[in-house]
């Protein structure tokens, strides 16, 4: 039988709230962390992405207290990233409740740090968060930004891909900048760029705005799919909506 497809909120958290935006701007308040955590575990997440949005841009280690009293109150697999750097974050992250790490900006200005952690933690603890946009310069047609989108980097990202697997990563976040809050649909381009490319599980991130963006997303590649503004921003059953959605097109979900 398939791997079931994972469904997963994404809770962008800036001073404490969840926030969000369009391609990374005009963030707005969508509640408290810990409430909609818990809203998401009752309705049937499979997991949940905890990202400190501004954690890079403002040089500050993640909210360790957030995560704490997020884990305390849920029962499903928490992802955390923002500020990640070290093997000593890592450790201090796992041990305030996550189950996994999700590294971006650090990897990318000292790649070494990625074989570190997967190599005392396992790669099934390293998630690589790879905030993408177009750029027809490179070889993929995608560009790698850092700082929460706002810093071009000139890598391909693709490329970007190959070399995170190799050196240890155990799953890959791919999150479209240009299709990040728009509800327009996933980039189906890039998912299916970066399938090719690697065998490492692949998160769809970016551009969701009904059930129906989901199942292309996963015949494009993607072995999860995150959105956060179609969840925070729409109804209650929206997590059942999409697993419905995904089943209908067959494909297995939990």
């Amino acid at each position: 039988m398939s791997v079931a497809i994972r469904v997963i909120p994404c809770l962008d958290v800036d001073g404490g709230r969840v926030v969000k935006g369009v391609k990374f701007e005009n963030l707005r308040d969508a509640g408290d962390p810990v409430e909609l955590a818990q809203r998401y575990n009752a309705a049937g997440a499979d997991e949940l992405t905890f990202l400190d949005v501004t954690a890079s841009t403002a040089d500050r280690a993640t909210t360790f207290d957030v995560i704490q009293h997020t884990a305390e109150h849920v029962f499903i697999p928490l992802t955390v990233g923002g500020g990640v750097r070290t093997v000593e974050n890592v450790e201090k992250l796992l041990h305030s409740g996550a189950d996994k790490v999700s590294i971006s900006t650090a990897a990318v200005a000292r790649p070494e740090v990625i074989n570190e952690i997967s190599e005392k933690y396992g790669n099934q603890v390293l998630v690589l968060s790879l905030d993408a946009r177009k750029n027809p310069e490179l070889p993929s047609g995608y560009e790698v930004t850092t700082h929460g989108g706002k810093t071009g980097t000139g890598i391909d990202a693709i490329a970007w891909c190959e070399e995170a697997e190799e050196r240890g990563v155990g799953e890959i976040l791919l999150n479209s900048i240009d299709a990040d809050g728009t509800k327009d649909g996933f980039d189906l381009e890039l998912i299916r760029k970066a399938r090719a490319a690697v065998s490492v599980p692949l998160i769809a991130s970016g551009g969701a705005g009904k059930p129906e963006h989901f199942p292309p997303a996963v015949e494009a590649g993607a072995n999860a799919v995150l959105a956060a503004s179609l969840f925070h921003f729409g109804p209650e059953d929206m997590v059942s909506q999409v697993k419905q959605a995904i089943s209908e097109a067959g494909y297995p979900v939990r």
